[in-house]
């Protein structure tokens, strides 16, 4: 199935390398692109030399109104490269492309403009002033893009709606709890209505039901803004509830890019299969992923949705024997059976553990 947000890219990341270490630059001299065996012999180098290489040629593109996550365990380089993103950490070598202009060419002025108007960030530390109320929180990014009081106010009241946060406005953040500080802090980053939304690990200090909570709070944003954003997670099955791709990484490096889907049912090696293996396939095959594509549905067959969740399929199957009629915009596109949906499942179980089924891994 093509991905729904495929036509328009907001922001394309093109071999970007981040080296910690004295004089990175000197690796990349006369260097157009490092590719194959050379990038693996290029990450010796700089080990051998004493240095870090903290991201390493890498790819990828995040299109417009999608939720791009990028898992990897501590250390994988996934906090590294969505500060590169934002140049909060300066990029050793590449190209990061914002609307089409290159993000690593503008000076220190334009940079802090595209910051203030195009751009928004939530980290795991709240990163709230204590001495400010929740409002004045909120409308402290607003004062710096030079709105008026009015304007100010207008936004602030807006995002506080959004946030469910009423009531609390003249609250200062040691009189909320976790939660409520965590929205504050979407709150003052959409107060700027950015076009791009960076968020790295912003609930993972929370409770687990109050981060169940905030995710779905976080997805009715999304479904209401529809913003650009790139999500950082260690959780897999936070990644599941909110992803519409997402990218793994390990030791600087793309592993693997693809669907929630595409990432558990053909997992490009071991260490991808890891992060999936408590993930029951039930929870993440759509009715498109089980079907029999060449089998017509029979007239009066009950329907079910294309992107209908087998979980939610299983009773529905139990009660109508002969399967089910999958539709795609009101349009007959396959059936799912029982014997289907258990080839589809048992499948999925030996992709995971056969990985010379698999495809290569995407870069």
């Amino acid at each position: 199935m093509p991905n729904k947000h495929e036509n328009t890219v907001k922001i394309s990341c093109r071999n970007v390398w981040k080296i910690y270490g004295a004089d990175a630059g000197r690796y990349f001299d006369g260097l157009t692109r490092p590719n194959g065996n050379d990038v693996s012999e290029m990450v010796e180098k700089i080990r051998q030399d004493g240095a870090i290489p903290a991201a390493v040629d890498v790819s990828f593109d995040v299109h417009e109104g999608e939720i791009f996550v990028i898992m990897g365990l501590s250390g994988s380089g996934k906090s590294t490269m969505v500060r590169c993103l934002s140049r909060l950490v300066e990029p050793s070598h590449g190209e990061i492309l914002l609307d089409g202009e290159d993000l690593l060419k503008k000076n220190k002025a334009e940079l802090i403009d595209i910051r203030r108007h195009k751009m928004g960030m939530v980290f795991q530390s709240f990163g709230l002033l204590p001495h400010l109320s929740v409002a004045e929180n909120i409308s402290f990014p607003l004062s710096l893009q030079g709105l008026s009081n009015q304007e100010q106010r207008d936004k602030t009241a807006r995002v506080i709606e959004l946030v469910g946060l009423q009531g609390r406005e003249k609250s200062f953040p040691r009189q909320l709890s976790g939660g409520q500080q965590q929205r504050v802090g979407i709150a003052g980053s959409l107060a700027v209505e950015p076009e791009l939304w960076f968020l790295d690990e912003p609930f993972s200090a929370l409770d687990p039901l109050i981060r169940r909570q905030m995710q779905d709070e976080f997805l009715r944003i999304q479904a209401t803004l529809k913003k650009s954003i790139v999500f950082i997670t260690h959780d897999f099955l936070e990644a599941l509830r909110i992803a519409d791709r997402m990218m793994i990484m390990r030791d600087g490096m793309v592993v693997q890019i693809g669907t929630p889907t595409e990432l558990i049912i053909n997992p490009a090696d071991d260490y991808v299969a890891e992060f999936t293996s408590d993930v029951p396939l039930a929870r993440v095959l759509l009715a498109r992923d089980v079907m029999e594509e060449s089998t017509e549905p029979k007239p009066g067959m009950r329907e079910v949705q294309s992107t209908d969740c087998v979980e939610d399929l299983l009773t529905q199957l139990a009660a109508h024997s002969e399967g089910l009629a999958v539709v795609d915009g009101g349009a007959p596109i396959g059936m799912v059976t029982t014997k289907s949906v258990i080839c589809a499942l048992s499948r999925g179980v030996r992709d995971t553990t056969d990985n010379s089924q698999t495809p290569e891994a995407v870069s």
